[in-house]
């Protein structure tokens, strides 16, 4: 297994658009071809647009564009600059009278950051279409990394800033490469070395504590945690995979997610991955399920890694020295 770009997984585009000083963004996925695309939610507050496209019961063979935003449900909105975009290029799937685009999206809770009144719209979405290119795509507080932060189990107070991280891998001709916005309630570890890099704050703000530990001592109360987290994330494959294996692989990228997040999955988050084909290569559905998993760990990582201090939040290298 060797390290490869992300953008190297091949088939796609990628580009993010954002407006730092509200602390919001959207960033987009878009296909050369229908991609087969199968999907996983597991946290208890998604908010995410056409997902049922992706159940195997139903006829959609894949989609044209992938879009992670900000905003919360009122994010919602930007996928249609997408389906703009798409419909301006001839691209969507053939009705007999017109193209309509095949556009999955979810957005990240990141409105405690920058301004509420600040979403991600239609003409933001339509600027990351714009941007999209086959160069390597950034790390950090972008796109709809641009208001994402960890730790938050105590309060924003003990917060501290992340954003996207991608990651990927190649095994042979097999290509799988992870894409997260990383906006957790919970820590973030190191999936090889199990130390945690990232989280809620001690008291003073000069290290780190265990959000997993502070949730247990309130195990005998019953606390609003509210939804303001969710972290999400696309995993791209060259393997030739149908909707329903695609779905699998998504469900094992959560995997990666439970390495490097602690505690993950709760009632505050809405967690999802998507996972998508964008080639034709020969591929083991366990193989390659097995480096999305560590794939995804590694870009939650990096998420966390590249992001700078924002809106008052330190950010892991501040606490790295």
């Amino acid at each position: 297994m060797k390290e490869i770009g992300f953008m190297e997984v091949g088939g796609f585009r990628a580009g993010h658009a954002h407006n730092l000083e509200a602390g919001t963004g959207c960033t987009v996925l878009l296909f050369d071809s229908c991609a087969p695309a199968g999907v996983d939610i597991r946290g208890g507050g998604p908010a995410s647009r056409e997902t049922p496209l992706l159940d195997p019961r139903m006829d959609a063979k894949g989609l044209h564009a992938l879009l992670l935003s900000g905003g919360s449900a009122f994010g919602l909105d930007a996928a249609g600059g997408v389906m703009r975009y798409l419909e301006e290029h001839d691209i969507g799937f053939d009705t007999g009278v017109t193209r309509v685009p095949l556009v999955c999206q979810s957005c990240i809770f990141d409105l405690a950051v920058g301004r509420v009144d600040v979403r991600p719209d239609a003409a933001m979405a339509y600027r990351a279409c714009q941007a999209a290119s086959r160069e390597p795509l950034e790390n950090g507080c972008v796109g709809a990394g641009a208001g994402a932060c960890v730790g938050k189990y105590r309060g924003r107070e003990y917060a501290m800033k992340t954003g996207v991280g991608t990651f990927a891998v190649q095994v042979g001709q097999v290509k799988v490469g992870a894409a997260v916005v990383l906006n957790a309630l919970g820590d973030v570890f190191d999936i090889d070395t199990g130390a945690q890099i990232a989280g809620m704050r001690t008291e003073d703000g000069k290290s780190l504590r265990s959000s997993e530990a502070e949730l247990w001592k309130d195990a005998e109360q019953r606390r609003d945690l509210f939804t303001g987290n969710t972290t999400i994330g696309a995993v791209l494959t060259n393997g030739a995979f149908t909707k329903a294996e695609l779905g699998k692989i998504a469900s094992m990228a959560h995997n990666g997610y439970a390495r490097a997040i602690r505690p993950v999955h709760t009632t505050a988050d809405g967690d999802s991955i998507y996972a998508l084909s964008t080639g034709s290569a020969c591929a083991d559905l366990n193989a390659a399920g097995t480096l999305a998993a560590y794939a995804m760990g590694k870009a939650i990582a990096r998420a966390a890694m590249s992001a700078s201090a924002m809106f008052g939040l330190p950010c892991a290298r501040d606490l790295q020295g």
